[in-house]
């Protein structure tokens, strides 16, 4: 997170009507399933301290972002056990990161396979590109990707608030 502008993340969230809560140095961080320096989810919030990676901070608000606002409301540390949904939101976070000035997907999908992910194909753009086709139809019947264009869907005017 130090690598970029903290107002750039806390806005593109805030369109999802999420909310980035900034953690000072070596505090722990609420709601990290992986404790250390990795995002946490506590509600509609995001918790994040500058040494946190990004695409942890896209990973988990890609949970958030996927969830209906109901269910988001009582999350806290761990989203979901569906495995559907951890395959969505691993082509959601590339697609977030191409939302984040100085981010792109090419970085997200990188720090995905340093970090120590694992893909059938080997690696998290050969997902992304080859192997994520029922990712992209869970997205789209949620309405937040086209996969056509390999980009976000729109938000629909109201969304995020």
């Amino acid at each position: 997170m130090s690598d970029i502008r903290f107002d750039d993340a806390s806005e593109l969230l805030a369109r999802y009507g999420l909310e980035l809560v900034r953690i000072a140095d070596g505090e722990p961080i609420p709601g990290s399933y992986w404790g250390e320096c990795e995002a946490g989810l506590v509600g509609n919030a995001v918790h994040a301290r500058a040494d946190t990676p990004v695409h942890s901070l896209l990973h988990e608000a890609a949970h958030l972002i996927v969830l209906p606002p109901d269910r988001r409301a009582v999350v806290h540390t761990d989203a979901t056990d569906s495995i559907e949904e951890e395959d969505a939101v691993c082509v959601l976070q590339a697609l977030l990161g191409d939302e984040l000035p100085g981010v792109g997907r090419e970085r997200v999908l990188a720090d995905m396979d340093a970090w120590g992910y694992t893909f059938r194909l080997g690696s998290a753009r050969a997902y992304f590109e080859r192997d994520s086709e029922s990712a992209w139809a869970w997205l789209r019947a949620r309405g937040l990707a086209d996969e056509a264009t390999r980009r976000l869907a729109p938000l629909p005017a109201g969304d995020g608030t």
